[in-house]
């Protein structure tokens, strides 16, 4: 039996029963009628000019004709002499088990008779923060949003459209396979996933994770004082989550500040993982060069090299150091070409051999422009935290040659970078312990490497749009199964409207491709 009574509170989330969600549909503002019985319809072809090509639709007939159903649509149609649009809401309907119980914020909220959800109990204005928008990308929203079954506020990212295309599904099957996978202080991961709905109208994806207050992007452009003992901890905090990543074997492709949450307490995780991907060991196979924001764009990916590693992360850093000790971008330009073109400006021009993996366009343009010399004495005036420490650390991030760029284990180190392990682990960290007596006794290991490479295997078997479909509602699914109250969204958030509308950056918002070099 369906119940799709819903209780009108003010947050996103809401608990359901212990049942799981069978599906999720828009459904008429009145009673599901009791007339007819409703029929699942794939529209495979035309047949149905109203619907939505390739989709599965709900059919039911009211006595005035059928009426559809369209999962995740703001309408619904009459299919009969004409069409009619009625505003619509989102309703849940679930399998309803016998083994029901009280669930709520403090257990005293009521299952009803015969439904398959449970009502949260209301809670205060006082209580509950509004639940907001606070980033978009190419591939997901994030709000911030209350946790019902705590009260605690995190992050709920949307990741819509999962199946737009075989490429797409497939990334974001990687990157919720990561998010599950990370066991680190400074990587951001998964603390629940919303459960699905039948695979058949399974389109998008809700991942909890922990809510930080900020992130590094906001830090370096407000007026706050950015001391050499900032700098230095959050600088060690990015190397200590980079040196997890690689230790499992996966490469970021997207460090930039906006990647870089940071709470209220300086702790910073490495966060947006939908460009991540294993290294790939094998020099003769292509990789893509539509990856890491422009302006933290590697010189090897800027001139089209065929194959990269985990350097590329490394020069990444190298930008975001610069920037967190000008408080500007350090190499901020309209073009790749023109990216490049700064960057030779303070590095100087390459020398041949520095730049082999380069495509042969790309080597010609550079070996044709007038020689330049290295202006790496600029770097001091950055700020009176570029120190002489501080500026040889730097130097020995951004080189043309990845092979000779500095890697994350060797700037951990780095002299510059022992202040920053120091103030982590007297204070910050969750590795360390303070006995009763106020001894501080640390971690054996302070920089700890994944327990085992990511797994990737799984991605040589899937082939097909119904496989990946397949593999990703069973992760779900096995993720799920936490044995914590579910969650769903609430159609009666007084957010709901903008959260469902709210979608990925529009093309014009994303940073310009790679230079098409041949």
């Amino acid at each position: 039996m369906l119940d799709r009574r819903l209780v009108p509170i003010s947050p996103i989330l809401y608990l359901t029963s212990s049942g799981r969600i069978l599906t999720l549909w828009t459904s008429l503002d009145e009673s599901f009628p009791s007339q007819g019985k409703p029929k699942l319809v794939y529209n495979s072809s035309n047949q149905f000019p109203s619907q939505v090509k390739g989709s599965w639709n709900i059919l039911y007939t009211d006595g005035k004709g059928e009426k559809w159903l369209t999962p995740m649509m703001g309408v619904t149609h009459h299919h009969h002499h004409h069409q009619s649009h009625h505003q619509a809401v989102l309703a849940a309907a679930y399998f309803h088990n016998n083994n029901q119980q009280n669930i709520g914020l403090n257990s005293s909220a009521k299952t009803s008779n015969g439904g398959g959800y449970a009502s949260p109990e209301r809670t205060s204005p006082v209580d509950v923060q509004p639940d907001r928008p606070i980033g978009y990308g190419a591939f997901g929203v994030v709000w911030a949003v209350t946790d019902p079954r705590d009260g605690k506020r995190v992050a709920l990212k949307k990741l819509p459209n999962v199946f737009q295309s075989l490429v797409s599904a497939r990334r974001v099957c990687r990157e919720l396979r990561m998010l599950c996978f990370f066991k680190h202080d400074n990587v951001l991961a998964a603390l629940d996933i919303l459960q699905p709905p039948h695979i058949d109208f399974f389109q998008e994806i809700y991942v909890i994770t922990e809510l930080m207050q900020s992130d590094l992007h906001k830090i370096i452009v407000s007026p706050q004082h950015l001391s050499s003992d900032h700098i230095k901890v959050f600088l060690y905090q990015i190397l200590r989550g980079l040196k997890y990543l690689h230790s499992a074997r996966i490469l970021h492709r997207d460090i930039k500040p906006g990647n870089l949450l940071v709470n209220s307490n300086c702790v910073l995780r490495i966060c947006d993982f939908g460009l991540a991907r294993v290294e790939e060991p094998n020099r003769s196979r292509a990789m893509t060069q539509e990856v890491v924001t422009q302006y933290y764009r590697a010189p090897e990916i800027l001139m089209g090299a065929k194959h990269y590693d985990r350097a590329v992360d490394v020069w990444s850093v190298g930008c975001i150091f610069g920037e967190l000790l000008g408080r500007r971008i350090l190499f901020q330009a309209q073009t790749p070409i023109q990216q490049l073109d700064l960057i030779t400006d303070l590095l100087g021009t390459p020398k041949p051999e520095d730049i082999r993996s380069a495509c042969s366009g790309a080597r010609n343009h550079m070996l044709k422009k007038p020689h330049k010399a290295a202006a790496l004495a600029a770097l001091y005036t950055l700020s009176p935290q570029a120190t002489p420490e501080a500026i040889h650390l730097l130097c020995q991030m951004l080189v043309f040659d990845p092979e000779r760029r500095i890697t994350i284990e060797e700037a951990l180190n780095h002299p510059y970078i022992d202040e920053g392990r120091l103030r982590y682990h007297s204070c910050m960290c969750r590795c360390c312990r303070t006995t009763s007596s106020g001894l501080r006794t640390y971690a054996s290991d302070l920089e700890p490497v994944a327990e085992c490479p990511f797994d990737d295997r799984w991605e040589k078997k899937i082939t097909s749009m119904s496989q990946v479909k397949e593999d990703l509602y069973n992760l779900v699914l096995e993720q799920a199964q936490n044995n914590r109250t579910p969650l769903c969204i609430n159609p009666h958030s007084a957010a709901f409207k903008s959260f469902t509308s709210s979608t990925v950056a529009h093309p014009s918002e994303l940073p310009p491709s790679p230079h098409q070099w041949e």
